[in-house]
């Protein structure tokens, strides 16, 4: 135990922990996370017991999810010209007002679309110009040494607060019979993390890839802007591959989490099962999530995450055949754990690699292929499942990530995506096939 605590002293002290603006940021995330889950307990509640119907709340989540992916490149242009943190910081307070207002409706069980819809675009329209900047402000706090773990350890936090928020807002619901307080906690959740980010300099820091990227722009001349994000993708073999697996990996996923798994525990493990069946993937996500913290020096980073995915599609696939729900929770543990390994795997690789002045686009891109496969996915699972029964459509899926998989590794600028340039005695050795250099 002793051994254990003076490590997490000693990750405290020279860690991605032990940098202000990252804690004030992974405070206000995991603060923000809570407060969207509230919201996404009380949205519902609020309209069907309002009498709203499932057109309506079909007819509001539409108002939400429209401008959220439509806003998605504009969140990458603007992280990318004005700083992250600015980004996130506004979308923040934008989206504060726009949920007490929410509460307000509520309070006064005021269910119309007239009044819905335009408070779910303002909405989902800052998290469109949210999500993108999120993914870009990591460099700019921490060194490289410590970004793969300051990666692993946001995202476990919201991880967390992913399994709190939903918690805490069925019990407000339940205990108000109402989704005013629910709303309020979403709200204050909001002002909680525009305050951190108000707290973080809007200057790199010094030591930071962000720092490093703005004085190579300045000797350059340039602002480190060099291309633009269509030239540099039009450049990009790696890039271009990256998001064709995205794309489909996002095809098969979209579904099983919308239609497949909901539908295979409604015919055997019930409500209940169902709950088990998420909260096992979720452990394992935030397990493997965090074991993200040690690939940061990783020579070929792009193999080792598809190897990883590899493994998650083989779980995937063998969900509804290992014997009943403690094979699948056992199965949905392995694929959550892969899942959240891989990800943020390839997400510290993405950080390092692109150009600095054009990551908010970059991410931008990765992100609308993984937001706007989400639709067409469910379509076809609804489908294929209406037909095929919810079991076969999960070794379908996990056929699917591993072809698009397969299909990455089988390209080399995809294999050495962020490769880590030779040794000296490599560099010595006769020359095989040179690893693709690093951007930026």
């Amino acid at each position: 135990m002793s051994h254990l605590i003076r490590r997490m002293n000693a990750a405290f002290r020279s860690g991605p922990l032990a940098v202000r603006s990252f804690r004030l940021l992974a405070g206000g995330q995991f603060t923000s996370t809570i407060g969207d889950y509230c919201y996404a307990v009380a949205l519902p509640w609020f309209v069907l017991s309002s009498r709203g119907g499932t057109i309506l709340l079909g007819a509001v989540l539409a108002c939400y999810g429209v401008p959220r992916l439509v806003l998605i490149p504009v969140g990458g242009v603007l992280a990318d010209k004005v700083g992250p943190r600015t980004v996130m910081l506004v979308a923040d307070v934008a989206r504060c007002v726009l949920v007490a207002v929410l509460a307000g409706l509520a309070a006064r069980h005021t269910a119309s679309l007239a009044a819905l819809a335009p408070l779910a675009a303002g909405i989902g329209a800052g998290e469109g110009l949210f999500i993108p900047a999120s993914f870009t402000i990591m460099p700019s706090l921490l060194d490289e040494k410590r970004l793969a773990a300051g990666n692993a350890i946001s995202t476990a936090t919201m991880q967390a607060g992913s399994l709190v928020g939903p918690a805490l807002g069925g019990a407000l619901v339940a205990a108000t019979h109402a989704s005013t307080w629910a709303f309020a906690i979403d709200a204050a959740s909001f002002a909680v993390s525009a305050l951190t980010l108000a707290l973080i300099p809007r200057k790199a820091a010094a030591g930071t890839l962000g720092a490093a990227a703005a004085e190579a722009g300045r000797e350059s001349g340039d602002g480190g802007e060099g291309q633009g994000a269509l030239a540099f993708l039009k450049k990009s073999r790696a890039l271009q591959v990256m998001l064709v697996v995205v794309i489909a990996a996002n095809l098969a996923g979209g579904g099983i989490d919308g239609v497949a798994l909901p539908a295979l525990a409604h015919e055997r493990f019930g409500a209940a099962g169902y709950g088990a069946l998420l909260a096992c993937m979720a452990a394992g996500s935030v397990l493997g999530t965090l074991a993200a913290a040690r690939t940061g020096a990783l020579r070929k980073p792009a193999v080792f995450a598809s190897a990883v995915f590899l493994v998650d599609a083989t779980a995937l696939a063998l969900i509804p055949f290992l014997g009943g729900e403690a094979g699948a929770a056992a199965a949905l543990f392995v694929m959550g754990a892969a899942n959240g390994l891989g990800n943020v795997t390839f997400l510290t690789v993405m950080q390092k690699w692109a150009p600095p002045a054009l990551l908010g686009r970059l991410m931008s891109a990765i992100m609308l292929c993984a937001f706007g496969s989400f639709p067409l996915s469910v379509a076809i699972a609804g489908v294929l499942v209406g037909h095929l029964g919810p079991s076969l459509f999960f070794p379908v899926a996990g056929g699917l990530v591993a072809a698009a998989i397969l299909y990455g590794l089988a390209q080399r600028e995809f294999r050495d995506f962020g490769a880590a340039p030779p040794s000296a005695s490599e560099e010595d050795a006769p020359a095989t096939e040179a690893p693709m250099r690093t951007v930026g």
